[in-house]
């Protein structure tokens, strides 16, 4: 074969192998090995002019973070995750309570990154957010836009995202009936 034919072949074989491969909506299986994640917003909150930027949750809002922890009572949960906000606190700490681990902070500007993987792998975690970080976060997990904002008078959604060899699925429960009055 000619010194020509030899340069045009290993050009062809680099110009494939260099072309953009399609994303990976899978995470990579030495991410995050056969965790669950729940995911739900904050209950009900203070509202009105007086609320002020860090509002402590109604007493429906109180009675819904109890529903979770009773709604949830049968998963053991490694970890319980919250933004730092009093109402997402609030929310969370039935359920952390009641399995006994201790709550833990984490930063919805920076979701699901590597040292959040880390720290949950193979674990149950409940994370606790907000009407836009919660979806984000599910999102973030699947490595897809699959869910919206929640709407600001929704609070019974339940994301229950389950990564197994690598492969997030996802499930979205309707707790929205429920009453708390």
């Amino acid at each position: 074969m000619s010194v020509f034919k030899s340069l045009l072949l290993v050009l062809f074989c680099v110009f494939i192998n260099c072309k953009e491969k399609p994303a990976e909506t899978a995470i990579a299986p030495d991410a995050v090995a056969d965790a669950t994640y729940y995911l739900i917003r904050h209950a009900d909150k203070v509202r009105g002019a007086n609320a002020g930027t860090d509002p402590e949750l109604t007493k429906k809002g109180q009675a819904r973070a109890y529903f979770w922890a009773e709604t949830l009572k049968e998963v053991d949960f490694d970890a319980v995750y919250s933004t730092d906000y009093k109402r997402t606190r609030s929310t969370a700490l039935p359920v952390a309570k009641l399995n006994d681990v201790p709550l833990s902070i984490y930063d919805a500007q920076n979701l699901f990154n590597k040292e959040f993987q880390q720290e949950t792998n193979g674990k149950t975690v409940l994370i606790v957010g907000h009407s836009n970080t919660t979806p984000a976060f599910v999102n973030a997990i699947l490595g897809e836009q699959k869910y919206q904002e929640i709407d600001d008078s929704v609070f019974g959604n339940l994301y229950i995202v389950r990564v197994e060899n690598g492969k997030p699925v996802a499930e979205l429960k309707n707790y929205n009936n429920w009453s708390f009055d």
